[in-house]
């Protein structure tokens, strides 16, 4: 379900995810926004990020950086450098807004000095709404998920909105739930205050590969 409605303002939008809400635009040159309430939602189990056998090998050979916040402003131009994006100038601004307010975040994996790949979203109490992930280097948004979940879990959130299922996150461990499952979770969510700049993100990989994130 979509309701085309003007954009307003950041303070607007975090009311809209509150209430179960997000916004999307029909395509990087639409000016306008529309707000969508699917009727099944995507979530990702903080406690059950599948990490394969293959991913688990590249988090423990390295040859890359983790960080949080570091390039929010690149994360989502990488974002958006697609041939078809929803992020148009009225979104990215508006996360831009977000990010300055302490309410939007992204995780960065660099390799070789280079942004490779990463993911953004926003916070509210303990509910992480993730919003778009981008690669520019094998499975580095795959490892910008699996560090930011094990942080997720360090900072006691309990809820990470993927919004819609695809079949790349169902293979990460992602299910989708109806709209009354979700907005339950949510509401238990944000009774929550979690902080996900405390404690500080820890870059080790032993965050990824610890005993509650499955492996095969």
């Amino acid at each position: 379900m979509s309701n085309r409605q003007p954009p307003l303002d950041p303070e607007l939008l975090l009311q809209a995810y509150a209430a179960g809400i997000f916004p999307m635009a029909e395509s990087r040159d639409d000016p306008e926004l529309f707000w969508v309430d699917p009727r099944l939602r995507g979530v990702l189990p903080l406690d059950g990020f599948h990490v394969s056998r293959s991913l688990a090998r590249r988090v423990r050979r390295g040859a890359y950086t983790a960080t949080l916040n570091a390039d929010f402003k690149g994360t989502v131009d990488g974002c958006a450098a697609r041939s078809e994006t929803w992020i148009n100038g009225p979104i990215r601004a508006l996360y831009m807004d977000l990010h300055r307010m302490g309410h939007a975040h992204s995780m960065e994996i660099w390799q070789d000095g280079v942004l490779a790949g990463g993911v953004y979203g926003v916070t509210l109490g303990a509910a992480f709404f993730g919003e778009s992930m981008f690669s520019r280097r094998t499975d580095a948004s795959k490892l910008a998920l699996a560090h930011l979940t094990g942080h997720l879990r360090r900072c006691g959130f309990v809820l990470f909105d993927t919004q819609f299922q695809t079949e790349h996150l169902a293979s990460l461990g992602a299910q989708e739930i109806p709209r009354a499952t979700y907005r339950e979770a949510l509401e238990h969510a944000l009774r929550i205050d979690a902080d996900i700049n405390h404690p500080p993100f820890d870059p080790a990989p032993h965050w990824v590969m610890q005993r509650s994130t499955q492996i095969s």
